[in-house]
């Protein structure tokens, strides 16, 4: 899991970009301006991505760059209201990844963070998930179960992997809604009770490990 620090002096916005970010399953740190930020980025420098508004009190988003370049190459996202030509090639010569000027999709954020963690090789995750006899390997597609391979729809194993992800969690149809098809999905919950009796019949005695919550959702527990 990747760790990710967002820096801006308007609250509703750092909210707005951490719940999209924790949603794609990243790790949020939040500074209110560009002195928060250094002295957290310094305390700890193991940040893999920082995203930065520019315009802030203290210490702005020009400065909090030039400060970090000073010792560390980690990737920095900017953000600002202005996008004239001149800011974003200010940015690209003190060493900013990726200019994003404001209004702008949390979606497109989101995939723009993903291709820099790509790229810097970030925050990277074990392509294999065992639990119980249940291996995942994500970079191949395949799942077996005691070692017989199983075959799984794009969503079975999308679904498979959010559980294996949060054993032992309760998770309402919901979050699992919004997680595995999507925050644009707008089906309804039943989808999920349909993909799960699938998921189950092809698990065999293993799909006793998805548990029903009445009222609720589902738990993975092996």
């Amino acid at each position: 899991m990747s760790r990710i620090l967002v820096v801006d002096d308007e609250s509703r916005m750092r909210k707005l970009v951490r719940d999209f970010l924790v949603r794609d399953g990243h790790n949020v740190t939040e500074a209110a301006d560009g002195m928060e930020a250094c002295d957290l980025f310094f305390e700890t420098n193991d940040f893999d991505l920082i995203i930065s508004d520019v315009m802030m009190p203290r210490l702005d988003g020009w400065e909090l760059v030039r400060q970090i370049r000073e010792y560390s190459r980690v990737p920095i996202i900017l953000l600002t209201a202005k996008g004239e030509e001149r800011d974003e090639l200010t940015g690209f010569e003190l060493g900013v990844d990726e200019y994003i000027s404001k209004p702008f999709s949390p979606k497109i954020l989101v995939a723009r963070v993903d291709a820099i963690l790509r790229r810097s090789g970030a925050g990277e995750e074990d392509p294999v998930i065992e639990t119980g006899g249940i291996r995942m390997d994500k970079a191949a597609h395949i799942v077996t179960i005691d070692g017989v391979p199983v075959e799984l729809s794009f969503k079975e194993f999308e679904l498979l992997e959010f559980f294996m992800k949060n054993q032992g969690i309760a998770l309402s149809r919901e979050k699992i809604l919004d997680a595995v098809w999507n925050y644009d999905y707008f089906g309804d919950a039943r989808t999920i009770d349909t993909h799960v009796k699938k998921l189950r019949a092809k698990m065999g005695d293993k799909g006793e490990c998805i548990k029903t919550i009445w009222g609720m959702g589902y738990k993975f527990e092996v």
